[in-house]
């Protein structure tokens, strides 16, 4: 060949696959180890449509699981824990909207934990570059801003409003703005009316109504 293969190219058989971590509408994602090192990655397998082969893509394993899986099981986080992932968090929107990106996809499925116990956000699918405003209706129902609900057009501020639904959720085991049907949801998040009667925990000072 007259082209040398890239240095961070891997070969499928380099890899043992070890068990499924989770699947989706595009592929499915497996716990693999390489031979070689003995490490370990997540091997995202996506189905391609025009022929019978697959795309594989290996990126790093993160072991802790979705911060939704361990807010389930343990119903609720203590303030101290809360805060030390709503401090993450704020560092990760602070250097994306320095690059004029907005997430606009936050929410404890969204949110990894590694091996240290500290927070990785992933699936960017939403995020987009913007320098003024966009209309886009996109996001989870419970963490949409209400100028996204009222199409009056928005900004990088969207991602501070679901990280405040987020503290909610970690500190009440559930989000402030929650019904059996998105247009409830809709309703209750344009009213503004939040109770704080289930996050006693969380610090006086700390509260603040809209």
């Amino acid at each position: 060949s007259l082209w040398p293969s890239p240095q961070n190219t891997a070969s499928l058989e380099q890899f043992e696959r070890l068990k499924t971590l989770g699947t989706g509408s595009f592929g499915r994602v497996m716990l693999v180890k390489h031979k070689e090192t003995g490490q370990h990655f997540a091997m995202k397998i996506l189905n391609k449509q025009k022929d019978n082969t697959n795309l594989y893509m290996v990126m790093e394993y993160v072991p802790g699981g979705e911060m939704f899986s361990h807010l389930r099981r343990i119903g609720r986080f203590s303030e101290p824990h809360a805060r030390f992932y709503a401090a993450q968090i704020v560092l990760t929107f602070e250097y994306l909207h320095a690059l004029d990106l907005i997430y606009r996809d936050l929410k404890p499925e969204n949110l990894l934990i590694d091996q240290q116990g500290y927070i990785q956000v992933t699936d960017f699918g939403f995020a987009k570059r913007v320098k003024g405003r966009t209309w886009t209706l996109c996001g989870t129902p419970e963490y949409l801003a209400p100028e996204i609900i009222l199409s009056k057009g928005y900004n990088k501020a969207v991602d501070w409003w679901a990280l405040g639904v987020l503290v909610y959720e970690m500190a009440a085991g559930y989000p402030p703005f929650f019904a059996d049907q998105p247009i409830q949801i809709y309703e209750k998040i344009v009213s503004g009316k939040v109770s704080w009667a289930s996050v006693t925990d969380i610090s006086t000072c700390r509260k603040i109504s809209p």
